[in-house]
């Protein structure tokens, strides 16, 4: 039997010819990330392990982007403490505000992670980079004090499930709609620690932007990462962004899967995902009511990126969002920021009556930026629509697309972009 990417993957990093679904390895680490919320747990952890510095200062990412700039006290020690902590063992890769940004944006953006990777990150959307086929997955804040101490992690070889794509997606349609239907197919554990495989001559019509959608959001399937092959555009975009050497790796023509779908992206159609699980998906144009909203933001982790405030601005040019609406536009990093500034399209959120804000993860976790209040409703690019998740308890949590999401903020209900007219 022939092993997936992520198998063999996994086998070079723990030094071994072979490796199988359910195998307990230890594998060596490339990258160890930590956020402003997750790291100070695990540098507490670290301090009982009594460890005296980290096995690579080079190797270790910090990046405080869910409440900062500071909202309150506690956000602020919690900064200080990963900021002295960076200082204290030199990490290279530690960003300060004013050169921060969404940790799942900026690493990829600063060229940090790169294709045969194996990285940890204590955030559950670390499986991002796998859009470049890189084997990236979220673990414990005691497992990242594990991972910065001894450049080491314990991993269970996850199985996999093959997901082929093929085809063209049509206009308005992202990676965002492709994720969601995957999640309203086979549930959100449907991948229950299972390596999301993608394949097939569809992802050739794949921005990069639209594959770390996808990666991104393969936990909320489940999954213990999602993984793209390594083509033209992932090296075009590594060259770009990165020095690091890369490692391709492919899977084996016999490789096993427990479950193997095919998608044909020309079929897909705008979707959302209604409260309160991702799971809960359905087509923008079947929707028979006209359910008000409140509030759109359009960034995060999953659609901050320069190609989601494109669409956004092409939905919102020349129109006003709806009388009442907020809409909260959330650039994922500075380098964003200021190409969507140089190219207008912070102009054209203004002027159609939404607000800019520096990049945080701000409202996806409920945290600030744009909390909801009891009753409200939010069409958001974001990627969990939890109960209470932005907020309320009884506030609803509308997931889609930014074309879906600048839509409904012109028309104050979800509404599909393509009848904008």
């Amino acid at each position: 039997m022939g092993m997936t990417m992520t198998q063999k993957i996994l086998a070079a990093h723990a030094g071994l010819e072979k490796v199988e679904a359910g195998q307990l390895i230890e594998a060596d680490l490339d990258l160890v990330l930590g956020n402003d919320i997750t790291s100070p747990v695990a540098i507490k952890e670290m301090e009982k392990m009594k460890v005296e510095g980290v096995f690579d200062k080079d190797k270790i990412a910090l990046v405080p982007d869910h409440f900062v700039p500071n909202k309150d006290i506690k956000s602020a020690e919690h900064c200080k403490c990963v900021r002295e902590f960076a200082c204290r063992n030199e990490i290279t890769n530690y960003f300060e505000v004013g050169e921060m940004g969404i940790e799942h944006a900026l690493l990829p953006e600063k060229g940090l992670t790169v294709a045969g990777d194996v990285i940890i990150g204590a955030d559950s959307h670390t499986c991002t980079y796998g859009a470049l086929g890189a084997f990236s997955t979220g673990v414990g804040s005691t497992d990242m004090a594990a991972g910065m101490a001894t450049g080491k992690a314990w991993f269970k070889v996850p199985g996999a499930i093959k997901f082929n794509l093929i085809g063209k997606p049509s206009e308005w349609v992202s990676g965002k709609d492709v994720i969601l239907h995957i999640i309203g197919m086979i549930g959100v554990d449907g991948a229950l620690y299972k390596s999301m495989e993608f394949a097939g001559e569809g992802i050739k019509n794949l921005t990069m932007d639209d594959r770390f959608t996808i990666a991104n959001m393969a936990i909320e399937a489940g999954g213990k990462n999602g993984i793209f092959p390594v083509d033209e555009a992932a090296v075009a975009y590594m060259e770009e962004h990165s020095k690091k050497k890369y490692t391709v790796y492919e899977a084996d023509e016999d490789a096993v899967y427990d479950e193997e779908y095919t998608i044909d992206l020309s079929a897909l159609r705008p979707t959302v995902a209604f409260p309160h699980l991702p799971e809960n998906t359905k087509i923008v144009e079947e929707i028979k009511e006209d359910i008000e909203i409140h509030q759109v933001v359009i960034g995060s982790c999953t659609n901050g990126r320069l190609g989601d405030l494109r669409i956004a601005a092409k939905a919102l040019k020349g129109r006003h969002v709806a009388k009442g609406m907020r809409c909260i536009v959330i650039p994922a990093t500075q380098a964003i920021y200021l190409q969507a500034m140089e190219e207008g399209l912070l102009k054209i959120f203004i002027e159609a009556g939404a607000i800019v804000s520096t990049p945080t993860c701000g409202p996806c976790l409920g945290g600030y930026m744009g909390i909801l209040a009891e009753g409200e409703r939010c069409v958001s690019t974001t990627n969990r629509n939890f109960v209470g998740r932005m907020g309320h308890v009884k506030s609803e949590i509308y997931l889609a697309s930014p074309a879906v999401a600048a839509a409904s903020a012109v028309t104050g209900k979800i509404t599909c972009p393509c009848r904008l007219g």
